[in-house]
């Protein structure tokens, strides 16, 4: 690809777009009120209007390596804050993906320099359900379960947020935890296994409502 190509891209994507509507740019300008806060990994494959049929302005990405919300970062807190204090979203969805580079190099035990503090997270995770997770002999369905635990357990960090827990409890806000599937293009709701996670660990504190 060359790098010059991108600016020509841009100009068809203008016309595409003022061809369809001459307000389209005058609109975008106008602000952003998005309902769908979306926590994704930052892989190239997966892009989070795209897989969900939806627009530019209709959602509110935040995204880093293998969709990690640790309670310590100040980046994905403040993404949060926003979207959950100022923009109102009603939604925010955490969704990983099969196939994930981030969750494939937690599982190993090599030293991957800067990566290492931030794949401790997942292996935080993996320690939590080290039984469940050894008991499955197959490598890649032992990576794939990892996806999912480490969505419910990122709901679970977003939970603890107290901003959050509050707009939920004024059922304002609804917590979701998904997980695409770059083999086929499915979108898969995992919402249920993130309150398992909840219940499992008895945090009778965190009660997720959802909005109709």
């Amino acid at each position: 690809m060359k790098i010059d190509s991108i600016f020509e891209n841009n100009k068809a994507w203008i016309k595409q777009k003022l061809a369809i509507d001459q307000n389209y740019f005058v609109n975008l300008a106008a602000g952003q009120e998005p309902e769908v806060l979306y926590i994704g990994c930052s892989d190239s494959r997966v892009t989070a209007e795209e897989l969900m049929g939806l627009s530019t302005g209709e959602v509110f990405v935040h995204r880093n390596i293998a969709n990690v919300v640790p309670n310590t970062d100040l980046n994905s807190k403040s993404v949060i804050e926003y979207a959950v204090s100022h923009l109102k979203v009603k939604h925010i969805v955490v969704c990983g993906h099969y196939n994930c580079g981030g969750i494939q190099a937690a599982m190993e035990h090599e030293y991957l320099g800067i990566l290492n503090p931030w794949l401790n997270n997942i292996r935080d995770v993996y320690r939590l359900h080290r039984d469940r997770l050894e008991a499955i002999e197959d490598l890649g369905k032992r990576c794939d379960k990892l996806v999912e635990l480490n969505v419910a357990e990122q709901c679970l960090n977003v939970a603890k947020i107290p901003e959050v827990q509050q707009a939920i409890l004024n059922h304002q806000l609804a917590l979701h935890g998904w997980v695409f599937d770059v083999r086929t293009g499915e979108l898969i709701d995992l919402t249920q296994d993130f309150l398992k996670v909840v219940k499992e660990n008895q945090l009778k504190t965190i009660k997720i409502y959802h909005v109709k």
